[in-house]
C-alpha cells in the first residue's frame, strides 16, 4: 500500500505550539526556513527530520540531528538512533524533537488515504533471520523490555503448552495495549495449522482468531507481517471480512529453521493502530513464546516417554512375576522340592548352584530366585559361559575401559556392573576358562570386579546364581575347575530333575505348551488324543523340557485339521518303542489308569537298576525315601 496526499501534524509545544500543519510528502522538519515544517526552536537541527511515504504508510526519519528524536505511542517512548533511525507512524503518535528538557512535541493528527489502485498489502515485514537486530531495537524501549523480561519468567515456568499460550496472551495484551484479539495456530503432523488458542482482551476465546491466508503467507515468507486494514486489503478473504479485522500483526513461531506455528494479533475497531515498532516487539515476544512452547513440547514428550517406560516396566515386571513359578510347571515331588529350596534361599545373598541336565529349566529356577526376592526391582542378567571366547567373556562379564585393547573406543560396563543390586545368572559355569574362574572367585570373595584395562577395581553387590549340567566335583578332581571356586558356588545346590524322572508332569507340561503356542500360532487346537499323551508320557526325553516344548510346537504345525493333536502328528522317534514300553505293553483304559501303569513300571525299573536299594532308587527318581515308600505301598510293590 503506498501513501500519497497530505499529512496533518499538530504542534503541541515549542515556539509554534497550537498550530496545525498540512504537509505534502515528502516534507522536511527542522529549524531551517527551507523545511516544509519550520520549527524555529534553537535546540533543533536545521534538517532535524523528514516525513516520507513508504509502502503502505508514512515514516518519520531522524536525519542525524544533534539532540535527537523520540517516538511515542500508548505511553511507550522509543528514542531514534543510528540503529533505529525511522519509525512507521500511526494516527495519535507523538514525536519529541530536540532537547528532552524542552522538547518540541508533534502529534500525528491524520495520515494520507491510501490510493485506490495501491498494489501492496503489507506495511512492514520482519524476517526470522533479522530477529537479532530486531531484538536490539526493541531492547532500547525500556518499558517493553521490562514487560518482555517479566513475562519471560512466567513463560519459563509454564510446564505445558496450555500454560505457555495463556502466558503468551498476557504478554501480548500488555506489550500491545491497542490489541483487542489474539490467536495462535500450531502445525499438525499433516502440515495443517489449526487454531490452538484464542483470546480477546475482554476475556474468553474469540472467533476467526487466525486467518489461513495470513498463516500461509507468514509460513512461506518466514517473516512477520503488518497490515493496517486487513478487511480492506484482503477483502477477498472471507475469514478476515467476517472477523472485521482492522489493524493486524501476524508473526511466526519457530524453532531453528522450522516454523511451528503463527501468532496473530488484531485490533477490530480501528485501522492503522500498529506500526513497525509493534511488529518488532511482537516478533521478539514470538521468539520467547516459541522457546517456551518447544520446551513444553519436550517436557510433554519426556513425560509421555516416562509414562510409557513405566508402563512397559510394570508389564515386564508383572510378566516376570507371573512367570516366576508358573514357568516351572509340575506337581511331582522333584519339582516341589525345587520350589521349597527356592523359598528357603531366595532372600539370602548366598550363591546358588543349580544342577541338572540340559533343557531341564535351570534358568527358570534362577529367575524364580531373583523375582521372588528383595532384589526383584533391579536387573536379572544372564550369560552362558560357553557362548563366548575367553577374552570376549572377560570383557562381557567385567567390562573394559577405553583403549584397553584394539577396538575399545569407549568404556563399557560389564554384566556385573549392570546387575549391581540384582542377580547375575552364569549358565554352564563349568565351561568358564580357568582365568575367568579366578576373576569370578574375586567377585564372590571381595565383591570387587576389575574391568579390562582399568587402574582400580570397582565394588558391586551382585547375587550370583550359577548352573551346570557337568559334574563339577569330578572336574575339580581332574583339574578342570578350581576347587576354591567350586566351594564358593556350591554353598546351596539345587538339583533340577530330568523330565524322565518326573513323568507325571509330562501331560501338564504338554498342555501348558499347547495352550501357549496355539495362541501364538493362531491354531484352534485344544488338546491331545489319549494315545498321543501316552506316547509323550513313556518317551525318555533326553532333551528334557526343551525337547518336549519343541515337540509340541512341531505337532501344532503338523496338525491342520481338527481340534486335537493325533498320534501321527508326533515325531517318528516318539512312535518307536520306548524304554518304558519295552517292559511290557501298557493297558488300555482311562488316562489315569495308563499313567498309573507307567509309574508302576518306572518304580519297578528303578528298583531293579539299583538292586532294590530304596535310597539310591529314590535319589534317581528325584523323590524322598519316604515318598518312594508311599508310592511302593500304593502300587503294592514289595522290595
Amino acid at each position: 500500500m503506498s501513501a500519497e496526499g497530505t499529512l496533518v501534524i499538530e504542534v503541541l509545544s515549542g515556539a509554534r505550539a497550537g498550530e496545525r500543519a498540512v504537509l505534502p510528502l515528502p516534507s522536511a522538519v527542522g529549524r531551517s526556513p527551507e523545511s516544509a515544517l519550520c520549527l524555529p526552536d534553537a535546540h533543533l537541527s536545521g534538517a532535524h527530520g523528514r516525513f516520507e511515504a513508504r509502502e503502505g504508510g508514512v515514516v518519520y526519519v531522524d536525519r542525524g540531528s544533534t539532540n535527537g528524536s523520540t517516538h511515542g505511542r500508548d505511553g511507550h517512548r522509543t528514542p531514534l538512533s543510528v540503529a533505529l533511525s525511522e519509525v512507521m507512524l500511526a494516527v495519535g503518535d507523538s514525536l519529541e524533537l530536540g532537547d528532552p528538557a524542552q522538547a518540541v512535541v508533534l502529534r500525528v493528527a491524520a495520515l494520507p488515504e491510501p490510493a485506490d489502485d495501491a498494489p501492496g498489502q503489507v506495511i512492514a515485514r520482519r524476517a526470522i533471520a533479522d530477529v537479532e537486530a530486531v531484538t536490539q531495537r526493541v531492547a532500547a524501549d525500556t518499558t517493553r523490555l521490562a514487560a518482555l523480561f517479566r513475562h519471560a519468567r512466567t513463560l519459563a515456568r509454564a510446564s505445558d503448552l496450555d500454560a505457555v499460550l495463556e502466558a503468551a496472551s498476557a504478554l501480548v495484551f500488555e506489550l500491545l495495549p491497542r490489541a483487542t484479539h489474539m490467536g495462535v495456530a500450531l502445525r499438525e503432523a499433516g502440515g495443517k495449522f489449526p487454531v490452538a488458542f484464542s483470546r480477546q482482551r475482554s476475556g474468553g476465546p474469540c472467533e476467526n482468531a487466525v486467518s489461513r491466508t495470513l498463516v500461509r503467507r507468514v509460513v512461506d515468507e518466514r517473516a512477520g507481517l503488518l497490515l493496517t486494514n486487513a478487511a480492506t486489503e484482503l477483502s477477498s478473504t472471507r475469514s478476515i471480512v467476517q472477523a472485521g479485522l482492522r489493524s493486524t500483526l501476524c508473526v511466526p513461531l519457530w524453532t531453528g529453521d522450522d516454523v511451528r506455528g503463527v501468532l496473530q494479533v488484531d485490533n477490530r475497531e480501528s485501522a492503522g493502530l500498529f506500526g513497525a515498532a509493534e511488529l518488532e516487539a511482537l516478533t521478539v515476544a514470538a521468539q520467547q513464546v516459541s522457546l517456551a512452547a518447544e520446551n513444553a513440547r519436550l517436557v510433554a514428550r519426556l513425560r509421555h516417554a516416562e509414562q510409557r517406560l513405566e508402563g512397559e516396566n510394570r508389564f515386564l515386571k508383572q510378566r516376570e512375576a507371573d512367570a516366576t513359578f508358573s514357568g516351572i510347571v509340575g506337581r511331582s515331588a522333584g519339582v516341589e522340592a525345587v520350589l521349597r529350596a527356592v523359598e528357603k534361599v531366595r532372600e539370602t545373598r548366598v550363591p546358588v548352584l543349580i544342577q541338572g541336565e540340559t533343557g531341564t529349566g535351570k534358568e527358570l529356577v534362577a529367575r524364580a530366585l531373583h523375582y521372588t526376592s528383595n532384589r526383584r526391582e533391579r536387573l536379572f542378567v544372564a550369560q552362558n559361559c560357553s557362548a563366548l571366547a575367553e577374552n570376549l567373556l572377560e570383557s562381557e562379564l567385567f567390562g573394559h575401559v577405553k583403549g584397553a585393547f584394539t577396538g575399545a573406543d569407549r568404556d563399557k560396563k560389564g554384566l556385573f556392573e549392570l546387575a549391581d543390586g540384582g542377580t547375575l545368572f552364569l549358565d554352564e559355569v563349568g565351561e568358564a576358562p580357568l582365568s575367568i574362574q579366578a576373576k569370578l572367585l574375586r567377585v564372590l570373595q571381595e565383591g570387587e570386579i576389575w574391568p579390562v584395562g582399568a587402574a582400580k577395581p570397582r565394588s558391586v553387590d551382585v547375587r550370583v546364581v550359577s548352573a551346570t549340567h557337568r559334574d563339577l566335583e569330578r572336574m575339580v578332581r581332574e583339574g578342570g575347575f578350581r576347587q576354591d571356586l567350586f566351594y564358593r558356588l556350591h554353598v546351596y545346590p539345587v538339583r533340577m530333575p530330568a523330565l524322565r524322572e518326573r513323568r507325571e508332569d509330562i501331560p501338564l507340561l504338554a498342555r501348558h505348551f499347547l495352550e501357549r503356542y496355539a495362541r501364538e500360532f493362531g491354531r484352534a487346537i485344544t488338546g491331545f488324543v489319549p494315545e498321543a499323551i501316552e506316547r509323550l508320557a513313556v518317551y525318555d526325553w533326553p532333551g528334557n523340557v526343551r525337547e518336549l516344548q519343541n515337540e509340541v510346537q512341531r505337532a501344532l504345525i503338523t496338525r491342520t485339521e481338527g481340534d486335537l493333536v493325533q498320534v501321527e502328528d508326533l515325531s517318528p522317534r516318539l512312535l518307536g518303542r520306548s524304554a518304558v514300553s519295552d517292559a511290557g505293553d501298557l493297558p488300555r483304559g482311562s488316562l489315569k489308569d495308563m499313567l498309573d501303569a507307567v509309574e508302576r513300571l518306572l518304580l519297578q525299573r528303578a528298583l531293579r537298576e539299583h538292586a532294590n536299594n530304596k535310597t539310591r532308587a529314590a535319589e534317581a527318581l528325584g523323590v524322598t525315601r519316604e515318598g518312594l515308600h508311599k508310592k511302593l505301598a500304593r502300587f503294592g510293590i514289595n522290595a
